[in-house]
């Protein structure tokens, strides 16, 4: 199964997707602890036995599962469909190639969440006021907004481009990007059933009555705002290692956002593991396109196909037609009916014997 599993990527993001989504929705029973255990281990051990491709793969498929997570947490729940993830990612980016020259991997690491959490605070207090497409115009230069700055400041210092001085291997990196998307994952599921997550569903629904309800509604936005931009910038940071050299055009590139965005759509942001469901295929989408223009059309497409056929996305789909808590109750219910079945049908065949040997013996 190993060696299927390095030949084949696709098989391996579904065995990994298959882990995430039995540890959310299994939690109680036995048979999830046993696969999601098994499902951990293969992919702790796939940089072991797989080739360099199959792991830089899902180097690629780990992070945007971890950003979709992340964007769906705030959005998701509260309805501001917010366009700065790639404006958190390059400020992770940065922190990264500016305070991995003054500190260990993992303080610069920590370092760049912390800075993407204090951004995202000055600008959630300062734009968390506006909804709707104010919102969503503000996010998107907000991205445009940071590259041009960055840009200005290195021109004037005469460093247009920042080398990336990190000895880190792609197994370490991955073993990295797993842990924040099943941290990502885990959180939003958590939150999602705590005070804190009605308080958000409760703005996205009506955020006046919210706030008439004793919810202070400013801080639970920029506080889940802030908290999705820092995993944001998490994420940039780690994949920064992968680069020799980073400039502001590489941080802030803005089809970051529109990717983030749809994958979160399409797999569902009202279940903490629906943006990974729809991260999986966009991911191998785009590794099957490489090199092409037809990316863009097939994102463009699969936005049309959201909006007017899957508006939920997929994972209510996957509920309603797949409920694993409910096997041993389907496997008795059928177990019976197939017994009733059976004695049926033995009796009706005991009439038709004993009817036949009456009409013989007449």
């Amino acid at each position: 199964m190993l060696d299927l599993l390095a030949r084949n990527p696709g098989n391996a993001a579904l065995l990994t997707l298959g882990a995430i989504a039995l540890v959310l929705l299994l939690l109680r029973s036995r048979w999830a602890a046993a696969l999601a255990a098994l499902g951990l281990i293969v992919l702790v051990e796939l940089p072991h036995f797989a080739s360099n491709y199959v792991i830089s793969l899902f180097i690629l498929l780990y992070a945007n599962i971890a950003l979709a997570t992340a964007w769906a947490f705030f959005s998701g729940a509260t309805r501001y469909i917010s366009l700065a993830t790639a404006a958190f990612f390059g400020v992770g980016i940065y922190a990264l190639a500016i305070g991995h020259s003054y500190l260990p991997i993992p303080l610069a690491l920590l370092a760049a969440a912390v800075v993407g959490f204090l951004v995202a605070v000055v600008v959630g207090f300062s734009t968390l006021r506006l909804r709707g497409v104010y919102f969503v115009v503000f996010t998107f230069g907000l991205t445009e907004l940071l590259h041009q700055l960055i840009n200005w400041v290195e021109i004037k210092n005469r460093t247009v481009t920042r080398y990336i001085f990190a000895d880190v291997h792609n197994a370490n990196i991955y073993a990295t990007l797993l842990a924040v998307a099943l941290l990502t994952i885990l959180g939003s599921w958590y939150v999602g059933r705590s005070r804190l997550g009605f308080a958000l569903r409760a703005i996205g629904e009506d955020e006046t009555v919210a706030r008439h309800t004793g919810i202070d509604t400013t801080l639970v936005k920029v506080l889940c705002f802030a908290a999705s931009a820092s995993f944001i910038a998490l994420v940039g940071a780690v994949l920064a290692l992968r680069y020799d050299y980073i400039d502001a055009s590489i941080a802030f590139n803005n089809a970051w956002s529109f990717e983030v965005l749809i994958a979160a759509l399409l797999g569902g942001p009202g279940r903490a593991w629906g943006p990974a469901v729809g991260a999986i295929p966009l991911v191998l989408l785009k590794e099957y396109l490489a090199g092409s223009r037809y990316f863009s059309i097939a994102l463009g497409l699969c936005f049309v196909v959201i909006v007017y056929l899957i508006p939920g996305g997929i994972s209510p789909l996957i509920e309603r037609y797949y409920r694993p808590r409910d096997w041993p109750r389907a496997f008795q219910a059928g177990s019976q009916h197939v017994r009733r079945l059976g004695a049926d049908t033995a009796s009706w065949l005991k009439a038709g014997y004993a009817r036949l040997n009456g009409q013989r013996k007449m």
